[in-house]
């Protein structure tokens, strides 16, 4: 069957990034905006705990954003209106000037432009993890907005995350395309490549490429982003016919 969507990672991918520094230091200016009116140490590790009950999640009908908020509030000692303004401001204010945690380039919208021009339908397929501003403000990042793309993936309207097949499935269904139609390119061995499940073909980018070593998935082709634009530009490849 001949490709015609193309699902692109954020991190790492066309925002140019090392995931795990960034987390890290997004975790210290969380704490650092709460401030010391809360536990912080316990508060982040309530967001963590939220997050991988998020990953963890099998329920079709919760959103993301609804597993996140009912673990927060079923195992916090805080009320979720006194904190959740915290949460909002730092999204607004505070997550935009992060930028400088990540390096971007001209990659990602000569990439993105040179599939439009090949006539492929192009989406964001990053883990939605995070809230819509906060993914929002990455493409920013890469000089990009949500209209740039048919769909991009956010915690409020996502019901599963990345390793989760359901994850590709859902946004199949939404975008209605069958997986044997789709290329997912990405640069995280276990959390991208695991589209080759449904029957996606597969490109692995190798700038900022991460492996935990197993599982192990069907890679179909591989390259820097260079070598992706050329592929794109070329229809050649995973690409082809």
């Amino acid at each position: 069957m001949t490709v015609n969507t193309i699902l692109f990672d954020l991190d790492g991918t066309l925002l140019e990034m090392q995931t795990e520094p960034f987390v890290k230091s997004y975790l210290v200016e969380v704490g650092r905006h709460v401030g010391d009116k809360y536990d912080t140490e316990k508060l982040l590790a309530l967001v963590w705990d939220a997050t991988k009950a998020m990953i963890m999640n099998q329920e079709p009908d919760k959103t993301n954003e609804q597993v996140f908020i009912e673990h927060f509030t079923e195992h916090s000692e805080w009320d979720r209106e006194e904190i959740w303004p915290l949460f909002d401001s730092f999204y607004r204010d505070v997550f935009p000037t992060l930028s400088h945690l990540t390096y971007p380039s001209p990659w990602a919208k000569q990439i993105i432009a040179a599939a439009k021009e090949q006539g492929f339908r192009v989406a964001v397929a990053t883990n939605p993890v995070f809230p819509r501003d906060a993914i929002h403000h990455r493409l920013a990042w890469i000089g990009m907005s949500p209209d740039d793309f048919e769909l991009v993936t956010v915690y409020e309207e996502s019901h599963f995350t990345k390793p989760n097949p359901g994850y590709y499935n859902e946004i199949c269904q939404k975008l209605g395309v069958e997986p044997t139609d789709c290329v997912m390119v990405g640069n995280h061995m276990q959390e991208d490549m695991v589209a080759s499940k449904l029957g996606m073909k597969t490109f692995l980018v190798t700038n900022w490429m991460e492996d935990r070593g197993e599982p192990q998935y069907q890679v179909d082709q591989r390259g820097s982003l260079e070598e992706l634009f050329t592929a794109i530009s070329e229809k050649s490849g995973v690409f082809a016919g």
